[in-house]
C-alpha cells in the first residue's frame, strides 16, 4: 500500500513564505523555501519564514529542498535552514543557486549542499523520479516539478504565466507540459495570486512601450527604481535605453553585482557600453537605476528624497520612474512618496498596478495550465484564501468535482492512499513563523514582539532605588525615568506622585534589620499599583520595570 502526503508549513493563505511538503511513503520533498516581509508591522522584524521543526524531527528523511526560482519569496529561508539542518540538499537550476549564494555569509561551507539541476533533466530517487520543466517568470531558469510516482505524478508549477514572445532561458516548454497530462497527474499545486483576473496576463507583463514613452516624453535625467531580482524588467529598460544615446549608472553594490553577473552569465543580453559610472550620474540624460528591496520598500528612494543620498541629489528637471507596478502591502507607501516627490516640484512616472501586471498566472493562463495538465486532484497554493478560492473555482468550471478541490490551510494534511484521498481522518502538523532580527537565525518570538508593540505604543517607565545592604533603609530614590509615555515638562505631578507611590510600597516591603527582602514582590506590586494609576490618569499602560540594588 502505498502512501502520499501533501501539505504546506507556509505559503497558504498568505504572500511569500512559500514552503510546501510531498510524502511519498518515507521519502520527504520540500519544494521551495521562501520568506516574506511584514511591511504593516515590522517592529524590528528583518523578515519572516516558515518554522521548519518538522523537516529538523525528519531530516533522515528528507531527500531535499527543490527551488523552482531566485525569488526570495521561494528560496530566501534556505540560508537559515542550513544552519540547523547544515546536511539537507538543496536543488536549482544555476542562475537560481548564484543568486542563493549571494544571499549566504557563507557560501563555500554549504557548497557541497547545493546541487544544479538543468530543466528536462530527470534526478531519480528511488523509486520516485523528478522532472523540472523550464516556465517563464520574470526571472531566468525558473521551473516547475513533476513529482513521479507509482499513482501518478504531483506537479507543482511554482510561479508562471504564458507568454509566446518570452524565449531562451524564459520560454515554457508547453510540450513537455501536455506530455506529463497525458501520462496522468494524481495532484497539481497550482498558484494563486492573479486568479481574480479576467485574462491572460501576457501582455500586461510587458512594459516596453511604456518605458519607450517615458524616456521620450522626458529627455533629463530619469532615476529609476528596480527590484534587482525581476531580470526581464531589467533587460526591456536596457534594451529601450540602447535604443537612445543615453548612459545607465548602476547604484549600489548589490545591483551593481546582480547585473553584471547576470551579463556574464548570458542571463542579461546588455551591451556593456551603455553602462556608466559615477562621473555620468550628473549628465542631463542619464537613466539611473536604485534598487528597490522589498524588504525596505522605497528606502533608497527616500533616501534620495530626503537629501541623504551621498551622490544623488534631485534637481527639478529629474524624473523618478517607479518600474514596477505597486503589490499588496505597499499601496499605502507608494502614495505616500509619490506625495513627497511632488512636494519637491520634482516630476514622477509610476506603472498602474490595473494596467500592468507581475508575472504570475491570471485566470486564462490558469484554465490552460489546467487544461494542459488535466489533474485528477487539484490543489490552489501561492496567495491570499481569497485567490485560492478563485483559483478553486476556476477549477471547478473546467469540470474538476469540488470534492477533488483540495482549499486548505497551512499544516492541513491532504492523504492519498493508492491514488485515491483519504478524507476519513482530518490531520494537521502544528505550523508558526519564525521570526528573524538582525544576522541571528534563532526566532525572536512572539514575547519579544508584543513587548515592542507594548513599547510603541505606550512608551516605559523605570524606577531604581538604592537600600543599605545591612539596614534596608532607602539610601537613594526612587528616582523615575520615562520614555514615550508622558511629557515630563506638563506632567510633573505625575511623576512626583509615581514615587511616593513607589516609595510607599518599597517601605511596606521591607522591614528594617532583616537580612532578606523579596525583591520580586516589590516589583510586582509597584507594577500593580503603578499600572492602575497610570490607566486613571492617562489611559495607557506603559511597560514598568523597577530596578533596586543595595550597597
Amino acid at each position: 500500500m502505498s502512501k502520499i502526503n501533501i501539505f504546506s508549513l507556509g505559503g497558504l493563505n498568505e504572500n511569500g513564505k512559500n514552503m510546501y511538503v510531498v510524502e511519498v511513503d518515507k521519502d520527504i520533498f520540500v519544494f521551495d523555501a521562501g520568506l516574506k516581509y511584514d511591511n504593516d508591522r515590522t517592529l524590528g522584524i528583518d523578515y519572516i519564514i516558515p518554522n521548519y521543526d518538522y523537516l529538523i524531527q525528519n531530516k533522515k528523511r528528507v531527500k531535499g529542498i527543490f527551488l523552482t526560482h531566485g525569488h526570495e519569496s521561494n528560496m530566501g529561508a534556505v540560508p537559515d535552514i542550513l544552519e540547523n539542518i547544515p546536511t539537507i540538499p538543496i536543488y536549482g537550476t544555476k542562475l537560481t543557486l548564484s543568486l542563493l549564494k549571494e544571499n549566504m555569509k557563507d557560501p563555500q561551507k554549504y557548497e557541497r549542499n547545493l546541487k544544479e539541476i538543468r530543466p528536462h533533466s530527470k534526478i531519480t530517487f528511488g523509486k520516485n523520479t523528478l522532472f523540472p520543466i523550464q516556465v517563464t517568470h520574470s526571472i531566468p531558469d525558473a521551473v516547475c516539478y513533476v513529482l513521479y510516482t507509482k499513482d501518478g505524478a504531483i506537479v507543482y508549477t511554482g510561479d508562471f504565466v504564458f507568454d509566446h514572445t518570452m524565449k531562451g532561458p524564459y520560454h515554457t516548454d508547453i510540450g513537455k507540459l501536455a506530455y506529463v497530462g497525458k501520462q496522468g497527474v494524481l495532484c497539481l499545486l497550482c498558484e494563486s495570486m492573479y486568479a481574480e483576473r479576467l485574462g491572460h496576463t501576457s501582455p500586461m507583463n510587458r512594459v516596453s512601450s511604456f518605458i519607450r514613452e517615458v524616456i521620450s516624453k522626458n529627455p533629463k535625467r530619469i532615476i529609476a527604481t528596480i527590484f534587482p531580482a525581476h531580470f526581464y524588467r531589467i533587460q526591456e529598460i536596457f534594451n529601450e535605453v540602447s535604443k537612445s544615446h543615453r548612459k545607465i549608472v548602476i547604484m549600489g553594490k548589490g545591483l551593481q553585482t546582480t547585473i553584471l553577473n547576470a551579463i556574464d552569465q548570458e542571463y542579461l543580453q546588455i551591451d556593456k557600453r551603455v553602462i556608466g559610472d559615477l562621473t555620468n550620474l550628473n549628465d542631463p540624460d542619464v537613466v539611473v537605476l536604485i534598487s528597490d528591496e522589498k524588504e525596505k520598500p522605497f528606502a533608497n528612494l527616500e533616501k534620495i528624497i530626503k537629501g541623504f543620498d551621498k551622490y544623488i541629489k534631485l534637481k527639478e528637471t529629474d524624473t523618478i520612474f517607479i518600474t514596477e507596478p505597486a503589490y499588496e502591502g505597499i499601496e499605502k507607501r507608494l502614495a505616500y512618496v509619490m506625495d513627497e516627490i511632488a512636494m519637491l516640484g520634482v516630476n514622477a512616472v509610476s506603472l498602474s498596478s490595473k494596467k500592468h501586471l507581475l508575472y504570475h498566472a491570471s485566470r486564462e493562463d490558469l484554465m490552460l495550465m489546467l487544461n494542459l495538465m488535466q489533474p485528477k486532484y487539484f490543489f490552489p497554493v501561492k496567495g491570499e484564501y481569497r485567490q485560492q478560492y478563485a483559483n478553486a473555482t476556476i477549477a471547478e468550471e473546467l469540470g474538476i468535482p469540488k470534492e477533488n478541490i483540495l482549499l486548505k490551510q497551512n499544516g492541513d494534511v491532504v492523504s492519498f492512499v493508492n491514488g485515491v484521498l483519504d478524507d476519513k481522518k482530518q490531520v494537521h502538523i502544528d505550523v508558526d513563523e519564525i521570526l528573524i532580527d538582525g544576522n541571528s537565525s534563532d526566532d525572536i518570538g512572539n514575547l519579544v514582539l508584543k513587548d515592542r508593540e507594548m513599547l510603541g505604543e505606550n512608551g516605559i517607565v523605570i524606577l531604581s532605588c538604592t537600600l543599605s545592604k545591612d539596614t534596608k533603609e532607602i539610601l537613594a530614590g526612587p528616582e523615575v525615568l520615562t520614555r514615550g509615555f508622558i511629557y515630563v515638562k506638563e506632567r510633573q505631578d505625575i511623576l512626583d506622585e509615581t514615587k511616593e507611590l513607589a516609595k510607599e510600597v518599597i517601605l511596606s516591603n521591607i522591614e528594617l534589620g532583616e537580612k532578606r527582602v523579596d525583591y520580586t514582590k516589590i516589583k510586582n506590586d509597584v507594577r500593580e499599583i503603578l499600572g492602575k494609576y497610570y490607566y486613571k490618569m492617562t489611559e495607557s499602560k506603559p511597560m514598568i520595570i523597577t530596578v533596586i540594588q543595595e550597597i
